[in-house]
């Protein structure tokens, strides 16, 4: 996976793409080493816990094992026999369905859920791109100086988000499951990758091409499965992934000629959000695959973020970067409340998340998150003075209508599907 990366970045440096003057200060500062030095610091922990791991399996410990860290071993390494009862069940727990609830009362929590995301992802969209592209402390002397550290800010919103949610499995019920604590491990590290990748894709791509690549993996996510598992797709799928590709080339191709340099997409922003998509994608499967153990989201939610603190402290304490982050956020108080709240909106909107798919399902949630997609363009451009042509408004429009498509069609075939006779098997859809 490394060589890849290391190649695609050669025809960069050979053509003599201009870098942002911020990013080549220094070899440390460019993306592809960045990436390495962090990688390194998270295999110092995950090579020696695996060799752990397979210590344990192989002394048989869960039947020789004794003494007080027993439980502990056990529960990282083993886990309980749980899954085994209840696999058969849905891989998530059912959706609340109101039985006496009235209209009034749905409408008010549908409106609430609606703009809780919205508040809080909306506000996260405008701080994220505020961290990572602007300088702070500038005056009319003195330029400021940008936050470089993309890992520290992962950090900041994972420490948050581990507290939420182990304050909230504390002070509520939570089922039991038998998943070992080592398996949340491997989502972990695919999600701090992911948002690695989407905070340092930032430094050379805009905000609304982040918005609209993100929108548009479903198009890898479809090629992977026709190409790997075989899977069959029904055709409003074909057409709406050609309709996203459409828009998003749309969006691309169009210039205007006082772009800022900052929007303008670079090659390694491209490999940055390839990177993010792919990281992205095996973070919900293999979080699909543990929800077979028949945990409640925000169990997920806590031992993804516990094992992400461990990783990213773990990674910042050997690069000495997380006291020059603290130094950084003395030096500029705005700074610091930037990453507060950045954090504070993150954490708010998993709950958020977890709260609107439980009382109305993913049908709605999805409209909801879309909507926020577009509004989160249509404000960064507001604020940040990102300039859209009418070609690449024409090209936005094309892929949110293409995705209310998808969201239309996909509740038909959810409907149709419940009419299928047992025997048939409903077409694979993404």
């Amino acid at each position: 996976f490394c060589l890849p990366l290391v190649l695609s970045s050669l025809p960069t440096m050979a053509t003599g793409e201009e870098i942002p003057p911020a990013l080549q200060d220094s070899w440390g500062d460019f993306w592809l080493f960045r990436f390495f030095v962090n990688a390194a610091g998270y295999a110092s922990i995950v090579v020696p816990g695996f060799l752990l791991i397979q210590y344990f399996k192989r002394r048989n410990y869960l039947e020789t094992g004794r003494g007080i860290c027993f439980p502990v071993i056990k529960s990282c390494v083993f886990g309980s026999e749980v899954k085994s009862v209840h696999q058969e069940d849905g891989s998530l727990p059912p959706r609340v369905e109101p039985t006496e609830s009235s209209t009034a009362r749905q409408v008010f929590k549908l409106l609430f859920c609606a703009a809780g995301l919205q508040a809080s992802y909306l506000t996260w969209g405008v701080l994220q791109e505020r961290v990572m592209t602007r300088t702070y402390g500038a005056t009319e002397t003195d330029p400021g100086e940008k936050f470089k550290d993309s890992q520290f800010l992962v950090f900041m919103n994972r420490i948050l988000a581990f507290t939420v949610a182990g304050l909230y499995c504390a002070l509520t019920k939570q089922p039991r499951h038998g998943a070992p604590m080592y398996k949340y491990s491997f989502a972990s590290l695919s999600n701090i990758l992911s948002s690695w990748c989407q905070y340092e894709a930032l430094k050379y791509i805009s905000f609304p091409t982040q918005v609209l690549a993100k929108a548009s993996k479903v198009i890898p996510v479809m090629m992977m499965g026709k190409l790997v598992s075989r899977k069959s797709y029904e055709y409003w799928e074909y057409l709406t992934a050609a309709l996203i590709s459409m828009g998003v080339s749309m969006f691309l191709l169009s210039s205007a000629p006082n772009r800022h340099v900052s929007t303008v997409t670079t090659f390694s922003g491209i490999v940055l959000l390839a990177g993010y998509i792919i990281f992205d994608s095996f973070t919900s499967n293999w979080q699909d695959a543990l929800f077979t153990y028949k945990m409640s989201p925000v169990q997920m939610m806590f031992g993804v973020n516990v094992f992400s603190c461990l990783f990213t402290v773990g990674s910042l304490l050997e690069q000495g970067a997380l006291l020059e982050s603290v130094r950084f956020m003395a030096r500029h108080s705005e700074f610091t409340a930037h990453a507060v709240l950045l954090s504070v909106c993150s954490a708010c909107g998993q709950l958020f998340i977890f709260y609107t798919i439980n009382q109305f399902g993913a049908a709605v949630f999805t409209i909801i998150m879309t909507l926020r997609q577009a509004f989160a363009i249509l404000l960064s451009c507001l604020i940040y003075g990102h300039t859209v042509t009418v070609v690449g408004g024409l090209g936005i429009a094309v892929v949110f209508m293409a995705l209310f498509l998808r969201v239309y069609a996909r509740s038909r075939m959810k409907k149709r599907s419940k009419k299928i006779p047992p025997g048939e098997t409903p077409v694979q859809k993404v």
